[in-house]
């Protein structure tokens, strides 16, 4: 078998045509929202599996298609890595220094649309298996993918579609979509995530829009109409109002507070970094602000929608209005039950008449932080990134985790390319080149270790 140090010796030979490979992939538009370009990136997402001597199919959902792949190894281990082709809508394109769709290298750089969330991770990962097919011509262990175009809308379909093909998808750990290094460059592992409840509200009081002035005094209008719907649903001192909400919500434990705790600082970086003046509730101690970033659940308005919003001014009065928000959900809660909540707050507030669309939505989950494949990928982190490894017991983030912990039952672990100044969401979302190296160093690490234990 190769050493190891071979290995990340083909990796730093190799890296430019890695990198050409994930051009190439983020040059394919895959926008979940609209569905542009989404036939096309999951067939070329089973190409690039293929070139690998991967065994692969494309399941239908009755959305975007789950991408699986398989190849055997050495090992009768089997690691499963998930990920997802799909990516968030570019906009507002007028933000962005090159187009979305057309990768650029800048400043030790990628710059693209999905270049950090997620088809850095995906090529990353097949790049560290490159050089363990180079230096070994066979994988130290069973890998497996799983990579889905729906997360960017909150994975619809993937339910389904695992809970149909267990035995498919069934391995002994489980690496997810993202990883990388915080604010002070050191490698971080997450055990959990927070569930997400995401809607649309939308509320129409006439069949046009009105001059103003002849409707403004007489007509209802739908702006206010939502604002004051909105405005029912969280107060001014940021707790949400609507009734039960707050049930089901297991507080966290003295063991994930000392997790927290352990955590490096970041008040100022957040500040530094998002031009935070304050934070909700007036929160300034850090490991009090933690426990509420990922404990305590949000209501977020993600957007709104209604009349004029162009150049100069329009007197009109909008006849329809809408908004997109997103609950953030901490373990017990369950995004159906926050739904059917949702709705039975605004028909009591006498709301009946504002339209709720659901989205979609994933449950809060966390790993077992004393299963022994964390200890083998944080020890496989270490020498690379030269800083201990960051260990959280939970992120505000969500995702479709519980699919994996609950259903099949895996560890779940991260490991990946990203970092703080990634855009990831925003224009100008990038990949720092160093880390997508490291990354692959990592996953490569993850695999060799994984397939010897």
């Amino acid at each position: 078998m190769a050493s190891i140090q071979h290995i990340h010796q083909y990796l730093d030979d190799h890296l430019d045509e890695s990198l050409a490979e994930l051009m190439t992939y983020c040059a394919q538009p895959s926008v979940a929202a609209s569905g542009e370009g989404i036939p096309a990136c999951a067939e070329l997402t089973g190409a690039m599996l293929r070139r690998r001597g991967f065994e692969v199919e494309l399941i239908e959902t009755g959305g975007s298609p789950v991408v699986y792949g398989y190849r055997p190894g050495r090992s009768e281990k089997t690691l499963l890595f998930y990920n997802h082709y799909d990516v968030q809508p570019p906009d507002p394109l007028d933000l962005w220094v090159s187009p979305p769709f057309e990768p650029e290298i800048r400043d030790s750089k990628m710059y693209a649309r999905g270049v950090s969330d997620d088809k850095g991770h995906v090529v990353s990962r097949l790049f560290a298996l490159d050089a363990l097919l180079a230096e070994d011509g066979e994988l130290p262990c069973g890998v497996k993918f799983l990579i889905e175009g729906e997360e960017e809308i909150s994975s619809p379909h993937l339910g389904p579609v695992i809970r149909e093909n267990l035995e498919k998808f069934a391995a002994d750990a489980c690496i997810w979509e993202f990883g990388g290094v915080n604010h002070e460059e050191s490698p971080g592992l997450t055990l959990g995530m927070r569930g997400i409840c995401y809607v649309e509200l939308s509320v129409e009081t006439a069949s046009q829009d009105a001059h103003s002035g002849l409707g403004g005094s007489i007509f209802p209008n739908a702006a206010w109409r939502l604002v004051w719907a909105l405005r029912s649903i969280k107060g001014s001192d940021g707790r949400v109002q609507i009734p039960g909400f707050y049930d089901n919500i297991r507080p966290p434990t003295g063991r994930d507070r000392a997790m927290l705790a352990a955590l490096p600082p970041r008040i100022d970086d957040l500040r530094g970094r998002y031009g935070v003046k304050s934070f909700l509730g007036g929160t300034e101690h850090e490991l009090e602000l933690r426990i509420k970033e990922v404990f305590e659940p949000s209501a977020t308005i993600c957007g709104l929608d209604a009349g004029y919003q162009g150049k100069g001014s329009k007197t009109v009065l909008p006849h329809r209005a809408s908004a997109k928000m997103d609950f953030r959900l901490v373990p017990d809660q369950r995004p159906e039950d926050i739904f059917e909540k949702l709705r039975r707050h605004l028909d009591a507030e006498g709301f009946e008449d504002v339209h709720l669309h659901y989205h979609g939505g994933t449950t809060p989950a966390r790993s077992d932080p004393d299963d022994p494949f964390f200890k083998l990928v944080v020890d496989a982190a270490e020498p690379i990134y030269g800083k201990p490894v960051v260990v959280e017991p939970i992120i505000g983030g969500s995702g479709p985790s519980s699919f994996f912990i609950h259903d099949l039952g895996l560890p779940v672990a991260t490991s990946g390319v990203g970092h703080p100044g990634t855009q990831a969401h925003a224009p100008n979302e990038n990949l720092r080149i160093d880390l997508y190296l490291k990354g692959a160093r990592h996953a490569a690490n993850i695999l060799k270790a994984f397939g010897e234990t």
